[in-house]
């Protein structure tokens, strides 16, 4: 891999131990790609925050980094925190774990980096352009960003993210490429998709198919970004795609080579047994929306769905600090926290403690949250669509 004299300058340590530490690891990774050069990013966004996923040595990785004074060079976003970071107490989360999630963050801000815990960064302040070059960790985050908006990530772990926020670059391999961005495989879809969770349940169904590969979708004749959206994340959580196209409908469906791919037909059959595939459990102790984020509309759908309403279990709506901020000056929250519900903040039930505070099985309309709550949080799942969800719950 070729490297400018400045960076092997940073290699050589003349930038600092922390620089070199981190330009090495990215050189690494470079080596074992193939990459030709490094290449700067527009953006970052850093995965491995909640203390959940942490834990003590993550916590004290990241407390040695801020005490030597160590700070990003580009725009770094953090996923979600396990805990909402400003009503932790009103939700009942654990005051020990408040307390370890708090000085992540601490550390987290000391870097420079922006302390807005979210899987969906493009909603909350960091939309980077078509064809810019980022370096984003969160698989769901990973896929929007290269299927829905065209710039280009590789599906970046935490480590590696955080090196590229702090030198700025990262290696030129994988998907910042053109021709690694072309599909493998062609999915024609016949079955009738009208909720987010039937794009949650094609998008888990495809992504146990495909694994790695890159799909092209036909017969998706319309889809809003939030739809798209749960696609994503769903076939990220099952399988490891990163990228995907939508014929008519994402930017690069037109521009990529089609023939000769293998193709895999999805119907009405393949959607319900996903389905009853995901539903674990019957009764939900909690029903938990927004995963990935939910966005000002979907917010918006539940405050409509519940207004005057009495709920008879708890109901979270997970979001973003700004989406909460403008569901706050809308009337969204208050319409919602009087029917029983709450807009949480900064955190999603996948890296939350759920479990530990008391909840057993989880009612979600998300199939990247159905595909994760039984291992990482010992849920039986209720995986349905939003409405259904909420009528059970009135």
């Amino acid at each position: 891999m070729y490297l400018t004299k400045d960076e092997e300058k940073i290699l050589d340590g003349e930038h600092g131990e922390v620089m070199e530490r981190m330009f090495r690891l990215l050189a690494r990774l470079g080596d074992i790609y193939g990459a030709d050069q490094m290449i700067p990013v527009g953006s970052v966004q850093v995965a491995g925050v909640s203390y959940k996923s942490i834990g003590d040595p993550g916590m004290e990785f990241l407390e040695d980094m801020a005490s030597k004074g160590t700070k990003v060079k580009v725009l770094t976003f953090l996923n979600p925190a396990g805990m909402d970071l400003e009503n932790w107490k009103k939700l009942g989360f654990p005051k020990e774990f408040a307390k370890n999630q708090l000085q992540i963050m601490q550390s987290f801000k000391e870097m420079g980096i922006i302390i807005t815990s979210t899987c969906t960064p493009y909603l909350a302040g960091n939309l980077p352009r078509f064809r810019e070059h980022i370096a984003w960790s969160e698989s769901s985050a990973v896929s929007f960003s290269n299927s829905v908006i065209g710039a280009r990530t590789n599906r970046e772990g935490g480590p590696s993210a955080l090196a590229a926020g702090i030198c700025g670059k990262t290696p030129n391999y994988g998907l910042h490429l053109w021709q690694e961005r072309q599909p493998n495989v062609r999915v024609d879809v016949s079955a009738r998709l009208e909720f987010s969770s039937d794009f949650g349940a094609l998008g888990y169904y495809v992504g146990k198919q495909v694994k790695n590969k890159i799909p092209y979708f036909t017969g998706i004749k319309d889809a809003d970004t939030d739809q798209l959206k749960a696609l994503g994340a769903a076939m990220a959580a099952s399988g490891a795609v990163a990228l995907y196209h939508v014929e008519g409908l994402t930017p690069e469906a037109d521009l990529v080579e089609k023939k000769g791919l293998e193709t895999i037909s999805i119907g009405e059959k393949e959607l319900k047994d996903t389905y009853e595939k995901l539903n674990t459990g019957k009764n939900p102790d909690i029903v938990i929306l927004g995963c990935p984020h939910a966005s000002l509309r979907e917010i918006s759908l539940v405050a409509q769905q519940i207004e005057g309403k009495h709920l008879k279990k708890p109901l979270w709506i997970c979001t973003s600090r700004m989406m909460k901020e403008a569901a706050d000056r809308m009337g969204f929250t208050d319409t919602i926290e009087k029917a029983g519900g709450h807009v949480v903040g900064d955190t999603c039930m996948v890296v939350s403690p759920i479990e530990q505070m008391g909840y057993k099985t989880t009612g979600v309309n998300s199939g990247k949250a159905a595909n994760y709550l039984p291992g990482f949080c010992k849920q039986e799942v209720v995986f349905a669509n939003i409405y259904y969800l909420l009528e059970g719950q009135q």
